[in-house]
């Protein structure tokens, strides 16, 4: 399997780039060492804590390298664990683990710090592989074991050490739990030494991975290890909607996201004035409906409901000095309402082109359509043998003999012919045809027989 974004091979550990791939595609909680290619004063001074990740970059620790090799990024590492060894991969070293380092609050010479046994031999990585393809088959028989003891935990993650002899639990509870029962029976059908931690949802979350609302990986699932409370006030801070579904993450938590910018927001509410929730008129109570951060206005509407009125903080500040001594305006000036950005006028184009009939195209498609399906059907209507048309043959009785007629007409009805005689019609062509000249004169008949 290769890597989506550096196209390199992957190992169980990660990717094999050796730091070159950066984007965090193929190494969860990945990070860029930029000071790697900084030189040093007194390279002895450098520091000798390398950051390892386990499991795709899902967990991450720090181990003491007391060997005389240097391990770059993306190498794997055999490392001490538990009544065993444990393989991972090196995530970072450098000046920027001791940033870490202070930052999470260990101290760089404790003697509780793990050591780096050396580099991960190919028995290392087989041993690793085949413990990690049992994970999943222990998670579901762990989960169906903590249901029959009806305990109020969920199973999120089961981690198992790369030699087989420790398992690592990683549950979500909402009280506190009593397991003991529950690790016997894992160490009795497991066969390894457990392990409890307890975990919250947003670290699930984390751990699952996924694509949030905003369309990219979920931060806690590619850079953000640390987790703050969240409440509604970040949300009212910055004008939000109080929606739980708009606001909450796949965590069924609010987002974590409602605190990146809420710093911003709070220096920019300094400047409003705090005690300016209702302003007295000569018409009414006015309440304030909202504050616009971004143009500095405070929206109020009177107490019997109507247009909401956009206030200057100049003139916010004036009318409540004005309330503290007792005076009530008469009305919210126009003139002190803060005006909104004119529209933009759009730019009128020349119409080069000029008018086009819809209905001209509409029966071109229509006939090139009926055209196109007339020839389609006519490839694809078979021929009949008999439909086959023969190649002409010359005439050998002359151009001027006509051909026997191979069917006979059938015979007409005798009295059609006679009633189609007596047809006035045809009494005018057969005088037509005769010669005209005078007439011959009557005769007579002779058995004097009425004229």
């Amino acid at each position: 399997m290769a890597c989506g974004s550096c196209g390199t091979g992957t190992t169980p550990g990660g990717c094999q780039s050796k730091g070159s791939c950066s984007s965090g595609s193929c190494n969860r909680m990945n990070v860029h060492d930029w000071l790697a290619n900084l030189p040093f004063a007194d390279p002895e001074s450098s520091c000798r804590i390398v950051e390892i990740s386990f499991n795709n970059g899902s967990r991450k620790d720090y181990y003491k390298n007391s060997t005389l090799h240097y391990f770059e990024k993306g190498e794997m590492v055999a490392l001490e664990g538990v009544s065993g060894f444990d393989v991972g991969m090196v995530s970072l070293t450098g000046e920027l683990v001791r940033l870490q380092l202070k930052k999470n609050k260990i101290d760089e010479k404790s003697p509780d710090i793990k050591k780096i046994l050396r580099r991960a031999t190919d028995s290392d990585l087989e041993k690793l592989k085949e413990n990690k393809a049992k994970e999943a088959q222990v998670l579901i028989r762990s989960r169906a074991m903590a249901r029959h003891l009806n305990l109020d935990l969920k199973m999120a993650e089961v981690e198992v050490q790369a030699d087989g002899r420790k398992a690592t639990f990683f549950y979500i509870a909402d009280d506190r739990v009593d397991f003991r029962e529950l690790i016997k029976l894992y160490a009795g059908e497991f066969k390894v030494k457990v392990e409890m931690k307890q975990i919250g949802a947003r670290q699930e979350a984390g751990k699952v991975g996924g694509i949030g609302s905003c369309g990219r990986e979920l931060c806690c699932a590619t850079w953000l290890t640390d987790f703050k409370s969240v409440n509604t006030n970040a949300a009212r801070y910055q004008n939000l909607s109080i929606n739980q579904t708009k606001l909450s993450g796949q965590c069924g938590r609010l987002k974590c996201c409602l605190n990146f910018e809420l710093d911003t927001y709070m220096d920019a509410l300094q400047f409003f004035p705090k005690d300016a929730d209702t302003l007295e008129t000569a018409k009414g109570r006015a309440f304030l409906v909202k504050k616009d951060i971004f143009k500095n206005l405070m929206w109020y509407a009177m107490a019997g409901g109507g247009n909401h009125y956009p206030l200057t903080l100049e003139t916010v500040k004036k009318i409540r000095a004005q309330n503290k001594e007792g005076i009530k305006p008469e009305e919210l000036d126009v003139a002190e309402i803060a005006s909104s950005k004119p529209k933009e006028v759009e730019p009128e184009y020349a119409d080069i082109v000029g008018q086009i009939s819809l209905k001209s195209l509409e029966k071109t498609t229509r006939k090139r359509r009926d055209k196109e399906r007339s020839q389609q059907q006519n490839q694809q209507r078979p021929q009949q043998p008999n439909q086959q048309r023969r190649p002409q043959q010359a005439n050998p009785l002359g151009a001027n003999e006509q051909r026997p007629v191979q069917q006979q007409r059938p015979p007409q009805n005798k009295g059609a012919k006679q009633q189609a005689a007596r047809t006035p019609q045809n009494k005018n062509n057969n005088n037509r045809n005769r010669p005209q000249g005078p007439k011959p004169p009557q005769q007579k008949k002779e058995d004097g027989g009425s004229k």
